[in-house]
């Protein structure tokens, strides 16, 4: 008997600032809004700077049910946010006499031009994630307080976890070379969570990354113990949505 694994992804941008249109582009910048007047200047000090225009109209602040406008050039939004959508993934079947694990891996990539970067987190939709209709997958657990090093399962258990990988990856899941939450650096297949309703930061940064973005990928595993006789042979699927948030 064999179980088959479906791991259905969605999104969440939860923006500080609205996503911008822009009034001009080429291959490195992108302007984000201009403005016609008749004077302005731009004053600073040791503390602050200054930007001040003359002779614009109509500008000020409109909403209707769906839109809110902040016309003029210094009402103008200072930053945007965008998240990639990747497509669902499907983890290979597993037998559940001998039992195995099965890998497969999501990548998210965030855009933002805002001065203080972003956070990335993912959530899963159920708990356990991992569920079928008569069965489920228990949530990896980490024995301490951060993500195991290695992936870790009793001969008896079936659990689905997760382990990040990126250059904005959360302190979290970094690594020492043996052990998570210390050091700074992404030994492959290594620290290993699970996953939770609740939101669980994966990656951030405090400094603009557009226009490139910055990519980050969440390795997926499920596996059965070699003792776990009790596991239905049934197709299973977890939901999974990351949240973008600029900071």
């Amino acid at each position: 008997m064999r179980h088959q694994f479906f791991i259905i992804i969605s999104l969440l941008l939860l923006p500080s600032f609205a996503a911008l249109a822009y009034v001009a582009a080429s291959t490195n910048y992108r302007i984000q809004a201009d403005s016609i007047n008749i004077g302005g200047q731009l004053s600073t000090s040791n503390n602050y700077k200054l930007e001040d225009t003359v002779g614009e109209v109509a500008t000020g602040d409109s909403s209707s049910t769906n839109y809110k406008v902040k016309a003029g050039y210094q009402a103008m939004f200072g930053s945007s946010i965008s998240i990639s959508a990747p497509s669902d993934v499907t983890l290979s079947s597993i037998n559940n006499i001998d039992g195995g694990g099965s890998t497969g891996s999501v990548v998210w990539t965030v855009t933002t031009d805002n001065g203080a970067g972003y956070t990335l987190a993912i959530a899963a939709s159920t708990n356990p994630a991992l569920r079928g209709t008569s069965g489920s997958f228990d949530d990896y657990a980490p024995s301490g307080a951060v993500p195991d090093y290695l992936w870790s399962l009793a001969a008896t258990a079936a659990e689905f976890g997760f382990s990040i990988e990126g250059t904005d990856t959360a302190s979290r899941y970094l690594d020492n070379g043996s052990a998570c939450g210390v050091g700074a650096s992404q030994n492959t297949d290594r620290c290993w969570d699970g996953l939770s309703t609740t939101n669980r930061t994966v990656a951030s940064r405090a400094s603009p990354n557009s226009p490139a973005g910055t990519a980050t990928t969440v390795k997926l595993q499920a596996e059965i113990g070699t003792s776990n006789n009790t596991q239905p042979a049934e197709n299973y699927s977890a939901t999974i949505t990351a949240t973008a948030l600029a900071s």
